[in-house]
């Protein structure tokens, strides 16, 4: 049986509350949802082929796993003097072009900034490998050195946040500061949430549909805007290609990185400056539809999440963002890069 034809047999669809979803009928969504946005738009590939990224791309070989692999980037020059360098690491659900507003800001305030699509993301190489964060922050730093760049700062959300942190920790001399925004990891997942295994992640995925996908990355976001729908849009024409079997398993794949992989024992050996940008609407909890109901009320409380992060990281700044959610660079993109680049002005 092929994983199309299990997505046709499973008499479930997703309704999004977290990394992977919760499922109601397929014959009560269909009651209920409206027909596609983009029932005429082309199908997209396995990398994205087709679809515009804010500024050039370059792809960078690398391997992962002994798979060859190519890692696309932006690399967007400072505009006037440089003052250095900047490196965005994204979330799991989302690509490097998501930080256009970022990449904008930062060249505009003379920063030189690395957007990198991770391997297993975007237009990148998706290899079916068993991914761990520290080969992407090995691969990140790969990338660097080709580049020629020895030092540089860090912004980094949500999954990119645990990446980021493990990047720091391994890389300790070429991270100048380091911000992280609203970062998955600042609490152990694998405490509540039960192991998965790959066969029930995959249907799961495949009976996603541009409906729950919707619902999904709404719970992202306190005021969903017209903008946002890119996002989706990304998700339902990989949906009707050929490729999207690959493309969810690579999904499947990533969220057992995250779900394994811990970063919060990480935070007190960061020895660099640390913000902490942090969305207050935000309860985003990696795996929440797996946890028992009664762990689930203590998970994803980002406000305290953020002041215990401060805590412990021996040089942190917190900047609350009061009515922000999950990705607030998207949200309040003036309101973030003024904070990051004072961040980064700011002599140590």
């Amino acid at each position: 049986m092929t994983m199309r034809s299990v997505a046709k047999s499973l008499a479930l669809v997703c309704v999004a509350t977290s990394a992977l979803t919760a499922c109601t009928s397929i014959d009560q969504a269909a009651n209920t949802s409206a027909p596609s946005r983009y029932a005429n738009a082309t199908a997209l590939d396995l990398r994205l082929s087709a679809w515009p990224y804010p500024y050039p791309t370059k792809e960078f070989k690398t391997s992962l796993q002994d798979q060859a692999a190519s890692m696309v980037y932006m690399d967007v020059p400072a505009v006037g003097k440089q003052k250095g360098v900047v490196v965005l690491f994204h979330g799991k659900n989302f690509s490097s072009d998501y930080w256009a507003p970022t990449i904008a800001g930062l060249s505009s305030a003379g920063y030189r900034v690395i957007a990198p699509d991770q391997i297993g993301f975007g237009k990148s190489s998706k290899p079916d490998v068993a991914y761990h964060l520290d080969d992407l922050a090995n691969n990140t730093q790969a990338l660097l050195k080709f580049l020629g760049i020895r030092k540089a700062s860090v912004v980094a959300n949500s999954m990119g946040g645990m990446v980021g942190i493990r990047f720091a920790r391994l890389y300790p001399q070429v991270v100048q500061k380091l911000v992280l925004e609203n970062p998955l990891g600042l609490e152990d997942y694998s405490k509540d949430i039960p192991p998965q295994t790959n066969d029930n992640l995959l249907k799961l995925e495949m009976a996603q549909t541009e409906v729950s996908y919707r619902r999904f990355l709404q719970s992202y976001f306190p005021i969903w805007q017209p903008s946002f729908e890119q996002f989706v849009e990304v998700y339902v024409r990989v949906h009707k290609g050929s490729d999207y079997p690959a493309y969810v398993k690579t999904s499947v794949l990533t969220y057992q990185m995250i779900a394994e992989k811990p970063v919060v024992g990480d935070l007190p050996q960061l020895q660099m400056p640390v913000l902490l940008i942090i969305g207050q609407k935000d309860r985003t909890v990696f795996g929440r539809r797996f946890a028992p109901p009664e762990a689930v009320k203590s998970l994803g409380n980002f406000p305290e999440l953020g002041r215990k992060a401060a805590q412990a990281i021996p040089n942190a700044k917190l900047v609350p963002l009061d009515n922000v959610g999950h990705v607030p660079h998207i949200e309040v993109p003036d309101v973030f890069v003024q904070a990051v680049t004072e961040f980064l002005n700011a002599k140590p």
